[in-house]
């Protein structure tokens, strides 16, 4: 088990493979189950695949110790503005219903009205129809697993390519 743990390759292929379990059971919520995403969870999908795709290339490239600290660096960026937007949804579902304002129009129609930026300002900003909570395991919200996964992730990407990109200092095994 704990070579596992040290293989730094092994860890960022696991956590590629969990992000994309994480994606393939939200299209699963979608299309199996029948709940539609609103705007926040659409942000919430492109920043787990975002996680699992620098978690992809780390493993697939696996650099040396300079290169798995910047993948390192990536993968917790991408967890933070994963985590940010969960952190949002999580916000908008706690507060009173009606208390917070609607998004406005459907996050297919804001991409062909506005532009990019102003669209992200919008749904993060907004959130009335975020606020309906749909779907809940063990007490948690879709968006509060989210919250968890990214964080976890970005721990997990932060951790396996500092510490384990640390060349060994104990050197090769004498015999007396």
């Amino acid at each position: 088990m704990l070579g596992i743990l040290t293989n730094r390759r092994l860890l960022n292929f696991a956590a590629a493979v969990f992000a994309a379990a994480l994606m393939g059971y939200a299209l699963y919520a979608q299309h199996g189950l029948g709940l539609e995403p609103c705007p926040l969870c659409m942000f919430q999908r492109v920043g787990i695949s975002a996680i699992g795709a620098v978690c992809l290339l780390a493993a697939l490239h696996h650099p040396g110790a300079t290169g798995a600290r910047v993948y390192g660096v990536l993968i917790a960026a991408t967890a933070a503005g994963a985590a940010y937007v969960a952190g949002r949804h999580v916000w908008i579902q706690a507060q009173p219903a009606g208390s917070v304002p609607a998004c406005g129009a459907p996050l297919d129609m804001m991409l062909e009205m506005f532009p990019l930026m102003e669209v992200v300002r919008k749904v993060l900003t907004g959130g009335g129809e975020c606020g309906k909570i749909d779907w809940l395991f063990l007490g948690v919200t879709m968006p509060g697993w989210v919250l968890i996964a990214a964080v976890s992730l970005g721990l997990i990407g932060l951790v396996n390519n500092f510490v384990n990109a640390r060349p060994s200092s104990a050197g090769p095994a004498r015999t007396p």
